[in-house]
């Protein structure tokens, strides 16, 4: 597909454009990744260029969207001619995993080389990544994001700890007296 070149541009500049689009919050993290690299690709395509990505993780959504409760945010700033962001919004209404997307033009008229691009190979793997939120850590679903592996409860000493516990609460009953009316 040929980029399309707006008369209002100056030759050789891009417009900046942010775009932050939800998956569905039961999108499975290959999911986020495949809808990540789609992007990707109409922006390589097109001659554009992604400044930044990142993934703000599942959160509740203010009201329901399309019957979900909660969503996957992603934030992306990139570079482009003026088709890229129909060609882009058109892709993401084709996916079933995306409920909402919301673009902004936030300049024009920008020279590619004048602004840096934080995306490197590990910044691709990193987004494609949800952490779990807060409701799943709480109920046990999901670990906490800073549970580390060697971070391993000792279920002995648990056990041993509420045994203690309970022996102290017994020993405490006992030792109160006993209120006879």
């Amino acid at each position: 597909m040929q980029a399309l070149k707006s008369l209002k541009d100056e030759p050789g500049t891009q417009r900046e454009y942010e775009t932050i689009f939800i998956l569905r919050g039961d999108t499975p993290n290959d999911g986020v990744g495949s809808v990540n690299s789609r992007v990707k690709g109409i922006l390589d395509h097109m001659g554009g260029k992604v400044l930044k990505v990142d993934n703000w993780g599942k959160r509740k959504l203010a009201y329901e969207v399309e019957k979900q409760l909660k969503g996957i945010y992603l934030y992306w700033r990139y570079l482009g001619t003026s088709g890229v962001v129909e060609e882009i919004e058109r892709n993401l209404r084709m996916l079933d995993s995306v409920i909402r997307y919301y673009t902004v033009k936030i300049d024009e008229d920008v020279l590619p080389d004048a602004r840096p691009s934080d995306v490197s190979d590990e910044t691709w793997t990193k987004v494609a990544e949800t952490a779990a939120d807060e409701e799943e850590i709480m109920t046990g679903q999901a670990r906490s994001p800073f549970f580390e592996e060697e971070d391993e409860i000792d279920t002995d000493a648990e056990e041993e700890a509420i045994r203690r516990a309970a022996a102290n609460e017994q020993g405490e009953e006992a030792a109160k007296p006993e209120d006879k009316e």
